[in-house]
Protein backbone atom coordinates (compact mmCIF):
# COMPACT_ATOMS: atom_id res chain seq x y z
CA UNK A 1 0.00 0.00 0.00
CA UNK A 2 1.28 3.45 -1.02
CA UNK A 3 2.63 5.73 1.86
CA UNK A 4 0.37 9.00 1.53
CA UNK A 5 1.99 10.68 4.88
CA UNK A 6 3.89 13.94 4.69
CA UNK A 7 5.79 13.04 7.94
CA UNK A 8 9.45 14.22 7.56
CA UNK A 9 9.62 13.52 11.39
CA UNK A 10 13.36 12.00 12.35
CA UNK A 11 14.24 13.28 9.03
CA UNK A 12 17.01 16.01 8.05
CA UNK A 13 16.65 18.48 5.56
CA UNK A 14 18.93 21.40 4.39
CA UNK A 15 18.10 24.30 1.89
CA UNK A 16 20.94 26.17 0.40
CA UNK A 17 19.35 29.72 0.01
CA UNK A 18 16.61 28.75 2.47
CA UNK A 19 16.38 32.49 4.26
CA UNK A 20 14.32 33.85 2.63
CA UNK A 21 11.07 33.55 -0.61
CA UNK A 22 10.82 30.49 -2.02
CA UNK A 23 13.61 28.35 -0.30
CA UNK A 24 12.23 29.79 3.53
CA UNK A 25 8.94 28.95 2.92
CA UNK A 26 10.06 25.50 1.62
CA UNK A 27 11.96 25.75 4.96
CA UNK A 28 9.04 25.98 7.10
CA UNK A 29 6.56 24.08 5.44
CA UNK A 30 8.99 20.77 6.02
CA UNK A 31 9.13 21.69 9.86
CA UNK A 32 5.92 21.56 10.01
CA UNK A 33 6.15 18.17 8.70
CA UNK A 34 7.99 17.12 11.58
CA UNK A 35 11.77 17.58 10.43
CA UNK A 36 14.57 18.99 11.68
CA UNK A 37 15.81 21.69 9.17
CA UNK A 38 18.85 23.83 8.23
CA UNK A 39 18.96 26.62 6.23
CA UNK A 40 21.70 29.12 4.67
CA UNK A 41 21.70 32.65 3.47
CA UNK A 42 24.79 35.05 2.74
CA UNK A 43 24.20 37.38 5.98
CA UNK A 44 26.50 36.60 9.31
CA UNK A 45 23.51 36.08 11.09
CA UNK A 46 19.63 35.48 11.05
CA UNK A 47 19.38 38.80 12.87
CA UNK A 48 20.16 40.85 9.67
CA UNK A 49 17.44 39.48 7.75
CA UNK A 50 13.66 41.27 7.68
CA UNK A 51 10.53 39.05 8.44
CA UNK A 52 8.71 41.41 5.67
CA UNK A 53 11.22 40.36 3.10
CA UNK A 54 10.20 36.91 3.66
CA UNK A 55 12.49 35.25 6.15
CA UNK A 56 11.19 33.22 9.08
CA UNK A 57 13.87 31.59 11.11
CA UNK A 58 11.55 30.22 13.78
CA UNK A 59 12.57 26.38 14.57
CA UNK A 60 15.53 26.61 12.10
CA UNK A 61 18.95 26.12 12.11
CA UNK A 62 20.43 29.09 10.31
CA UNK A 63 24.17 29.14 8.43
CA UNK A 64 25.91 31.28 6.88
CA UNK A 65 26.91 30.60 3.34
CA UNK A 66 28.47 32.64 0.50
CA UNK A 67 27.72 29.95 -2.12
CA UNK A 68 29.94 30.98 -4.32
CA UNK A 69 32.94 29.41 -2.27
CA UNK A 70 33.24 25.64 -3.09
CA UNK A 71 35.25 25.63 -0.13
CA UNK A 72 32.54 26.92 2.33
CA UNK A 73 30.22 24.42 1.07
CA UNK A 74 32.74 21.76 1.91
CA UNK A 75 32.85 23.63 5.53
CA UNK A 76 29.18 23.59 5.48
CA UNK A 77 28.85 19.90 4.79
CA UNK A 78 31.00 18.77 7.74
CA UNK A 79 28.50 19.85 9.88
CA UNK A 80 26.33 17.47 8.84
CA UNK A 81 26.50 13.75 9.88
CA UNK A 82 22.84 12.58 8.06
CA UNK A 83 20.84 14.23 5.58
CA UNK A 84 17.59 13.08 3.88
CA UNK A 85 16.74 16.14 1.68
CA UNK A 86 18.78 18.46 0.33
CA UNK A 87 17.12 21.14 -1.63
CA UNK A 88 19.34 24.28 -3.20
CA UNK A 89 17.37 27.23 -3.68
CA UNK A 90 19.98 29.75 -4.08
CA UNK A 91 19.80 32.03 -6.73
CA UNK A 92 20.51 35.64 -8.16
CA UNK A 93 20.11 37.95 -10.93
CA UNK A 94 21.58 41.30 -11.51
CA UNK A 95 18.88 43.84 -13.84
CA UNK A 96 19.87 46.37 -15.85
CA UNK A 97 21.83 44.59 -18.20
CA UNK A 98 24.64 43.81 -16.10
CA UNK A 99 24.80 40.31 -16.81
CA UNK A 100 26.37 41.32 -20.24
CA UNK A 101 29.67 41.86 -18.43
CA UNK A 102 32.09 38.87 -18.18
CA UNK A 103 32.63 38.97 -14.81
CA UNK A 104 29.25 39.51 -13.79
CA UNK A 105 28.06 36.96 -16.33
CA UNK A 106 30.42 34.41 -14.63
CA UNK A 107 29.24 35.48 -10.96
CA UNK A 108 25.55 34.64 -11.89
CA UNK A 109 26.58 31.36 -13.38
CA UNK A 110 28.69 30.57 -10.31
CA UNK A 111 26.12 31.11 -8.09
CA UNK A 112 23.12 29.82 -9.72
CA UNK A 113 24.27 26.56 -11.57
CA UNK A 114 28.16 25.51 -10.40
CA UNK A 115 27.30 25.42 -7.02
CA UNK A 116 24.49 23.50 -7.01
CA UNK A 117 26.92 20.70 -9.00
CA UNK A 118 28.94 21.62 -5.75
CA UNK A 119 26.15 20.87 -3.15
CA UNK A 120 25.57 17.44 -4.77
CA UNK A 121 28.84 16.57 -5.02
CA UNK A 122 29.34 17.51 -1.05
CA UNK A 123 26.21 16.06 -0.01
CA UNK A 124 26.45 12.96 -2.01
CA UNK A 125 27.54 10.58 0.27
CA UNK A 126 24.85 11.39 3.24
CA UNK A 127 22.10 11.36 0.52
CA UNK A 128 23.29 7.79 -0.51
CA UNK A 129 23.41 6.82 2.74
CA UNK A 130 19.87 8.08 3.63
CA UNK A 131 18.24 6.87 0.29
CA UNK A 132 17.15 10.67 -0.04
CA UNK A 133 16.48 13.14 -2.09
CA UNK A 134 17.98 16.25 -3.67
CA UNK A 135 15.61 19.43 -5.21
CA UNK A 136 17.21 21.61 -7.86
CA UNK A 137 15.03 25.22 -7.80
CA UNK A 138 15.48 26.40 -11.08
CA UNK A 139 13.04 28.72 -12.93
CA UNK A 140 10.47 28.83 -16.01
CA UNK A 141 13.19 31.07 -17.64
CA UNK A 142 14.78 27.94 -18.52
CA UNK A 143 11.99 27.42 -20.79
CA UNK A 144 12.09 31.19 -22.99
CA UNK A 145 13.73 34.30 -23.49
CA UNK A 146 15.31 36.49 -20.57
CA UNK A 147 16.83 39.58 -23.63
CA UNK A 148 18.07 41.62 -20.42
CA UNK A 149 19.15 38.24 -17.92
CA UNK A 150 22.22 35.84 -20.00
CA UNK A 151 23.37 34.86 -17.24
CA UNK A 152 20.16 33.98 -15.53
CA UNK A 153 18.93 32.01 -18.46
CA UNK A 154 21.96 30.09 -19.20
CA UNK A 155 21.83 29.04 -15.44
CA UNK A 156 18.44 28.61 -14.84
CA UNK A 157 18.39 26.00 -18.29
CA UNK A 158 21.78 24.40 -17.00
CA UNK A 159 20.42 23.56 -13.77
CA UNK A 160 17.46 21.92 -15.84
CA UNK A 161 19.65 19.87 -17.60
CA UNK A 162 22.24 18.98 -14.69
CA UNK A 163 18.34 17.90 -12.80
CA UNK A 164 18.30 15.30 -15.15
CA UNK A 165 21.77 13.86 -15.48
CA UNK A 166 22.06 13.99 -12.10
CA UNK A 167 18.76 12.13 -11.55
CA UNK A 168 20.39 9.48 -13.91
CA UNK A 169 23.48 9.19 -12.61
CA UNK A 170 22.03 8.83 -9.02
CA UNK A 171 19.13 7.01 -9.20
CA UNK A 172 20.97 3.80 -9.16
CA UNK A 173 22.40 4.68 -5.76
CA UNK A 174 18.75 5.79 -4.13
CA UNK A 175 19.03 9.38 -4.64
CA UNK A 176 16.27 10.76 -6.38
CA UNK A 177 17.09 14.10 -8.13
CA UNK A 178 14.34 16.08 -9.31
CA UNK A 179 13.52 20.13 -9.98
CA UNK A 180 11.32 23.41 -9.59
CA UNK A 181 10.60 25.55 -12.34
CA UNK A 182 8.98 28.40 -10.41
CA UNK A 183 6.89 31.03 -12.79
CA UNK A 184 6.76 34.45 -10.99
CA UNK A 185 6.50 34.18 -7.24
CA UNK A 186 5.53 37.08 -5.38
CA UNK A 187 9.50 37.71 -3.50
CA UNK A 188 12.02 40.31 -2.83
CA UNK A 189 14.13 39.20 -6.22
CA UNK A 190 10.92 39.92 -7.89
CA UNK A 191 9.57 42.90 -6.91
CA UNK A 192 11.13 44.63 -9.67
CA UNK A 193 7.64 43.00 -11.44
CA UNK A 194 5.67 42.76 -8.38
CA UNK A 195 6.75 46.14 -7.31
CA UNK A 196 5.20 47.64 -10.99
CA UNK A 197 1.46 48.18 -11.40
CA UNK A 198 1.60 48.03 -15.01
CA UNK A 199 4.08 45.29 -15.43
CA UNK A 200 2.03 43.25 -12.33
CA UNK A 201 -1.17 43.83 -14.13
CA UNK A 202 0.19 42.52 -17.66
CA UNK A 203 1.64 39.57 -16.12
CA UNK A 204 -1.30 38.30 -14.40
CA UNK A 205 -3.11 38.86 -17.32
CA UNK A 206 -1.86 35.88 -18.71
CA UNK A 207 -1.75 33.99 -15.61
CA UNK A 208 -4.51 31.49 -16.03
CA UNK A 209 -5.17 30.77 -12.35
CA UNK A 210 -5.07 34.34 -12.62
CA UNK A 211 -2.96 35.15 -9.66
CA UNK A 212 0.67 35.81 -9.51
CA UNK A 213 2.38 32.72 -7.52
CA UNK A 214 3.34 32.21 -3.36
CA UNK A 215 6.37 30.83 -2.32
CA UNK A 216 3.93 28.72 -0.63
CA UNK A 217 3.11 27.05 -3.43
CA UNK A 218 6.21 25.66 -4.44
CA UNK A 219 7.06 24.69 -0.62
CA UNK A 220 4.24 22.31 -1.22
CA UNK A 221 5.58 20.94 -4.56
CA UNK A 222 8.93 20.30 -3.00
CA UNK A 223 7.13 18.24 0.10
CA UNK A 224 5.36 16.09 -2.24
CA UNK A 225 8.64 15.72 -4.40
CA UNK A 226 10.65 14.50 -1.31
CA UNK A 227 7.86 12.02 -0.36
CA UNK A 228 7.16 8.61 -0.71
CA UNK A 229 4.29 9.85 -3.41
CA UNK A 230 6.61 10.77 -6.05
CA UNK A 231 8.85 7.82 -5.47
CA UNK A 232 9.07 7.16 -9.27
CA UNK A 233 9.91 10.52 -10.21
CA UNK A 234 13.10 11.02 -11.13
CA UNK A 235 14.55 13.41 -13.07
CA UNK A 236 12.21 15.76 -13.92
CA UNK A 237 11.66 19.65 -13.65
CA UNK A 238 8.25 20.23 -12.61
CA UNK A 239 6.43 23.54 -13.87
CA UNK A 240 4.60 25.25 -11.39
CA UNK A 241 4.01 28.93 -13.30
CA UNK A 242 -0.19 28.83 -12.71
CA UNK A 243 -0.17 27.94 -16.37
CA UNK A 244 1.70 30.99 -17.59
CA UNK A 245 3.70 29.15 -20.24
CA UNK A 246 0.66 27.41 -22.21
Amino acid sequence: MIDTSLDYTGKTVCIIGGSAGIGNATAQAFLGCGAEVHVTGTRAGRSEYKKEDGSDFEGLTYHSLDAADDAAIAALRQKFDKLDVLICSQGMVMYKRAEFEPENFAKVIQVNLNSIMTCGGEFYDLLKEAKGSMIIVSSTAAFHATVGNPAYNASKTGAMGLTGTLGKAWAPDGIRVNGIAPGLIATKMTKVTTDNPKRREGTIRRIPVGRIGDPDDMAGLALFLCSPLASYIVGQTIVADGGLLL
